[in-house]
C-alpha cells in the first residue's frame, strides 16, 4: 500500500511508503491531510529534493447504477472504488418534479375561460429539440468526473482509461453510451485520454488473473466493478503484440497489490422546494427540502452523535427544532439526537465515503 503526498505548492508527487509517512509527520516534514474522498495523504513543508514522477493511470468502467474505478501504477495498485450512481434517485425526482408543475399549472389556470384570456403564457420555443443530456445521465457522468477530479489533486495522474460501448447493427443502446463522448471530452482535463471496448478489459481481466463477480451486480465488493477499473488503468501500461519476430504476447510490467477499497455514493439530499405535494389540514403547505438544519449543521455532515453509553458516527439527514437526526451510509436514520450531544467531525463535501481496507481478488505480476 501507498499514501499520497503532494509538493508544498499543493501539486501531486509520487505516492511512498506509510512506514516514510509516519516518519514525515513525527519530524515535522510534512502535514497530514484527508481528500474529499476519504484517502489520508500528507503535504511535504520543504521542496523536495526532485518532482520526477513516473506513469500512474486511472481506469473508468462506466455503467447505468455503478461505476468501477481503480488507480494503478506499474508496480502498486493504489487505490480502488465501487460508485453507487444516483441514475434511478435522480429520474424520480424528475418525475415528481414535472408532476408538481402541472398540479401548480392546473390551479393557476382558470379552464373555464376563453383561452386566449387564460393566465398563462404562450409558449416561446420549441424546448423538444434539445441537445442536452437526460438528467439522469448527466448526474451518472458527473460523478464520475468529480471523482477523477478529487483523485488528480493527490495523484500525478497522466491517463485516464475510459470504457466505451458500442452498438452495431439494429440492435438498441445502452444508457451508457448516452454522454459518454461528452465524459470523453471532460476527462481530457486531467490527463491523456484512452478509449477501450469492453473486450479489451476482459482480455487484460484475464490476463492479470482477476475475478470478476457477474451476478449481483449491485454488491459492494471489488469483484463487481472496481476490478475492471483496475483492469483498465492496466490497459495504459501493458498491451498484447509482438515481442519478437517470432512471438506474440504481453507487454510490459505490472503488479495488481492490495489497495483501498472505497464505496462513494452521492448523499441523496432533497433539494428545496416551495411546498409539498400534498397539502395538511386548512390548505397549508409546508416548505421541504435543503441543507440548512436548524442547529447549525448541513444535512451530510459527518458527526460523532452519543445516546446514553453509545456513540454513533454518522451523517446529519434532518432535523427538528431540538433534535438532530443522523443517518448511516444507506441514508437510513440511526436516531434523532439532543443538539447539545452532536459534534462535528466533518463538514458536507456531497459525498458518502466508506473505505475497507482490503484487497484485489488476487495479487499477480506480469
Amino acid at each position: 500500500m501507498r499514501v499520497p503526498v503532494q509538493n508544498p505548492d499543493n501539486s501531486p508527487a509520487m505516492p511512498t511508503k506509510p512506514s516514510r509517512v509516519r516518519r514525515w509527520v513525527k519530524e515535522g516534514k510534512a502535514t497530514e491531510h484527508w481528500s474529499d474522498l476519504g484517502i489520508y495523504y500528507v503535504r511535504l513543508v520543504a521542496e523536495p529534493s526532485g518532482r520526477e514522477t513516473q506513469p500512474i493511470a486511472v481506469g473508468i468502467d462506466p455503467g447505468k447504477l455503478y461505476t468501477g474505478v481503480g488507480v494503478q501504477s506499474s508496480k502498486y495498485t493504489l487505490w480502488m472504488a465501487h460508485v453507487q450512481l444516483p441514475f434511478k434517485t435522480v429520474k424520480e425526482r424528475m418525475s415528481q418534479r414535472a408532476m408538481m408543475r402541472r398540479g401548480r399549472r392546473g390551479r393557476r389556470i382558470n379552464r373555464k375561460l376563453p383561452y386566449n384570456k387564460r393566465a398563462h403564457r404562450q409558449a416561446r420555443f420549441a424546448n423538444r429539440r434539445q441537445n442536452k443530456l437526460p438528467p439522469s445521465i448527466r448526474a451518472n457522468r458527473q460523478l464520475e468526473l468529480r471523482v477523477v477530479k478529487e483523485l488528480a489533486v493527490i495523484y500525478p495522474v497522466t491517463d485516464i482509461a475510459y470504457e466505451i460501448v458500442k452498438a452495431t447493427g439494429d440492435k438498441g443502446f445502452s444508457p451508457v453510451m448516452v454522454g459518454q463522448l461528452w465524459q470523453l471530452e471532460n476527462l481530457k482535463a486531467y490527463g491523456k485520454v484512452h478509449q477501450v471496448e469492453g473486450w479489451k478489459t476482459a482480455n487484460i481481466r484475464t490476463h492479470l488473473r482477476l475475478v470478476k463477480q457477474k451476478h449481483s451486480k449491485g454488491d459492494a465488493i471489488p469483484a463487481t466493478h472496481a476490478v475492471d477499473g483496475v483492469a483498465l488503468a492496466g490497459s495504459t501500461l501493458i498491451h498484447y503484440g509482438i515481442i519478437n519476430g517470432c512471438t506474440i504476447g504481453w507487454k510490459g510490467k505490472l503488479a495488481v497489490t492490495p489497495a483501498i477499497f472505497a464505496v462513494i455514493r452521492r448523499a441523496p439530499i432533497s433539494r428545496r422546494q416551495l411546498h409539498l405535494m400534498i397539502p395538511s389540514k386548512g390548505g397549508a403547505r409546508r416548505k421541504y427540502g435543503g441543507t440548512v438544519t436548524h442547529h447549525g449543521f448541513r444535512k451530510g455532515d459527518y458527526v460523532e452523535a452519543l445516546q446514553g453509553n453509545k456513540t454513533h458516527l454518522g451523517w446529519v439527514s434532518g432535523s427538528t427544532e431540538k433534535q438532530v437526526s443522523v443517518s448511516d451510509p444507506n441514508w437510513k436514520r440511526l436516531g434523532q439526537f439532543s443538539k447539545n450531544k452532536v459534534r462535528l467531525i466533518r463538514r458536507s463535501t456531497g459525498l458518502i465515503v466508506t473505505a475497507v481496507k482490503t484487497a484485489a481478488s488476487c495479487s499477480s505480476v506480469v
